[in-house]
């Protein structure tokens, strides 16, 4: 394991603010939490939390602004319950990672073999091919990402989609489909007989130390729960009402910055996950004129500004926006969660990493 000690040094006086010896210069460049409360005024959004992990260490956490506005309540980086949007498709593909260590799952077979009810497309669609967003499965038509209809189960909700046609021709092209992950999640029900939510929750998030996330049941009392919000014509309004039970794998979970970050430590050891599964999770697909798509199995793959390594996943829901990124090469997870719809937090998380990365 890597040590930052110099980093860690840093890290303790940049977040007392105190910026003295470790900072190149006074300004807030180097400074997290004037950075965040800067963006925080700047952009108009309502909450806001960052949680910062280097070598299974959460280093730096903190919260801005406020999870309920009416009541007041502020954001905490350890108990807020943020909509997270897409990053479930990464959680999804950890489970994927097991079933296909386990042998229970055959990423290239027909998602026939674990679904066989499902329809046959013109041609066979494989679990490795939706978890790449190339299996041709259709995103959101229309409304579809305002639905307010309760899904009883993850077959129920595979009703919206699983007579049209495909896209494009499976394996053929990339098309972001939150649907086809809704298709993954039957496949996992159909390769381990268990509820999906149920296989997350005791195989996912227990192991990983994600003790705050959970679906986005609308009926019950979550705890800590955020309420969620829009930018209308420069002011904050509340969203509209959905229920999010129609896309659970690829868009319906509850969670902290501090247990997205925990979950990014999980890909950086070899306890949840082999070394050669996240390898395959973190390699980039390929359409079938072999041009490289940028994403694997759950995650995009790139580099950042700084040309650093970048494995990452954001997250847009009615409510919530995340951007959460694992820089292999540094040690170095971030965690970026506001409850305001399309927020743009590119240019925060970049410059949060930018703050905590190795200088040498």
């Amino acid at each position: 394991m890597r040590m930052h000690k110099i980093k860690l040094l840093c890290t303790a006086l940049l977040v007392g603010l105190l910026v003295t010896s470790c900072a190149r210069d006074d300004s807030t460049t180097k400074d997290p939490v004037a950075l965040s409360n800067q963006f925080v005024s700047e952009s108009g959004i309502a909450g806001l939390t960052i949680t910062v992990g280097i070598d299974h260490e959460i280093v730096w956490s903190e919260g801005f602004g406020f999870a309920d506005l009416e009541q007041q309540v502020p954001v905490d980086p350890a108990l807020t319950r943020f909509r997270v949007g897409s990053t479930a498709k990464s959680m999804t593909a950890m489970a994927l990672g097991q079933l296909h260590e386990a042998g229970l799952l055959d990423l290239d077979s027909p998602i026939q073999t674990y679904l066989p009810d499902f329809p046959e497309k013109e041609s066979p669609i494989t679990t490795r091919m939706l978890a790449g967003h190339l299996g041709g499965i259709r995103h959101y038509n229309g409304d579809e990402f305002l639905s307010t209809t309760p899904y009883s189960s993850v077959s129920d909700a595979l009703e919206i989609f699983k007579d049209d046609p495909v896209v494009v021709q499976p394996g053929s092209d990339f098309s972001y489909s939150t649907y086809g992950y809704n298709l993954i999640s039957a496949v996992i029900e159909g390769a381990t007989d268990q509820e999906f939510l149920a296989y997350m929750s005791e195989n996912v998030f227990g192991p990983t130390g994600m003790a705050r996330t959970v679906a986005d049941h609308v009926v019950p009392i979550i705890s800590n729960r955020s309420r969620y919000y829009r930018l209308e014509d420069g002011q904050l309004v509340n969203s509209p009402w959905v229920d999010n039970s129609n896309k659970w794998a690829g868009g319906g979970f509850l969670s902290t910055s501090e247990d997205l970050v925990r979950f990014g430590f999980a890909h950086l050891s070899d306890q949840f996950l082999q070394p050669e599964t996240i390898e395959m999770m973190w390699t980039s697909q390929f359409s079938a004129a072999g041009e490289p798509t940028s994403y694997g199995i759950g995650w995009g793959i790139g580099t950042d500004e700084q040309d650093r390594r970048l494995i990452e996943h954001g997250g847009g829901s009615i409510g919530g926006t995340t951007d959460l990124r694992i820089y292999p090469d540094q040690g170095l997870v971030i965690a970026v969660i506001t409850n305001t719809s399309q927020a743009d937090l590119g240019e925060i998380t970049e410059r949060i990493a930018d703050v905590f990365s190795n200088s040498e």
